[in-house]
Formats: C-alpha cells, sequence, structure tokens
C-alpha cells in the first residue's frame, strides 16, 4: 500500500467527518455537529492561516488526518508547531501512514518556519507511542488543565 500526504481540502469532508470521529471515538468524546464544522473550516479555510490539515491517502483512499496549529512561543522568536490532532483508520494501521504524517507534519514546520514541533497523547496509547518514540522525545513534562 503506497501512502502520501496532503493538504487536507473542502472536497475530503465525508472522508475527515469519519476519520476524525473515528478519533473522538478513540478517546471516548463525542463533540456536537457545529464543532465539526466549525474545526473544518479552520482547517481548510484562508481565514485561520494558524490552522492546518493534512490527509493521508493510500490508493487514493483517505485513511488518516493530522491537525497542526501554528503559534507563537514566549522563549523564542519563531512560531512553533503544536499537533493536536493525529488518527489512522485501523485497518490503515502498520501500513506507514502515521509515520508519514509525522514526518509530514514536520516537513509544514519547516517549510511555515516553526522552530518546533510538539504534541502530546495518553500514557496508555502504547501503539502511537512505538511510532512517537521512533520520530520524537519524549520530554519530562506532564500537563495540566484548569479544574
Amino acid at each position: 500500500m503506497s501512502v502520501r500526504v496532503r493538504p487536507l481540502a473542502a472536497g475530503d469532508r465525508p472522508d475527515w467527518d469519519a476519520l476524525w470521529r473515528g478519533y473522538l471515538d478513540f478517546y471516548q468524546t463525542t463533540l456536537p455537529a457545529a464543532q465539526f464544522d466549525l474545526h473544518f473550516a479552520r482547517l481548510t479555510g484562508a481565514h485561520h492561516p494558524a490552522w492546518h490539515g493534512l490527509v493521508a491517502m493510500a490508493d487514493e483512499r483517505p485513511v488518516g488526518i493530522a491537525h497542526v496549529l501554528l503559534h507563537p512561543h514566549g522563549w523564542q522568536a519563531e512560531d512553533t508547531a503544536y499537533l493536536q490532532d493525529l488518527f489512522v483508520a485501523p485497518e490503515a494501521r502498520g501500513t506507514g501512514a502515521g509515520r508519514a504524517l509525522m514526518l509530514a507534519v514536520y516537513d509544514l514546520a519547516d517549510k511555515l518556519g516553526a522552530r518546533g514541533v510538539y504534541w502530546t497523547t495518553q500514557h496508555f496509547n502504547t501503539k502511537a507511542r512505538t511510532l512517537y518514540d521512533r520520530v520524537g522525545t519524549l520530554t519530562p513534562f506532564l500537563k495540566y488543565a484548569r479544574a
């Protein structure tokens, strides 16, 4: 199976819906249809230049997505890239689609002049962490959120 990654396009909406729903299901989360509309518009619209969507294609079929947010960083002049979401359909796992998405995120960050790329995952997401350990460095930071 040959995998290539390209920018998310308006015509990808039905496939993106299914992939993002799969991602949300993995994290046992549901969101209203309005949030799907808003997020897809951010990822594909020129009016939100900080957001970038990528789609992994295998045999001309979308099998994975990545959502990247470019933002300023207080400790450096250059922006940094936050990989907010990465998902590969279960039937396409092990095909290189996840790795291709990660490398495409790195390429996108470089092209946009971002100094770094970072992301979070849950400690028990062992499949994804196997990939992340190969393409990134685990940091000692813990994530906290408002109570």
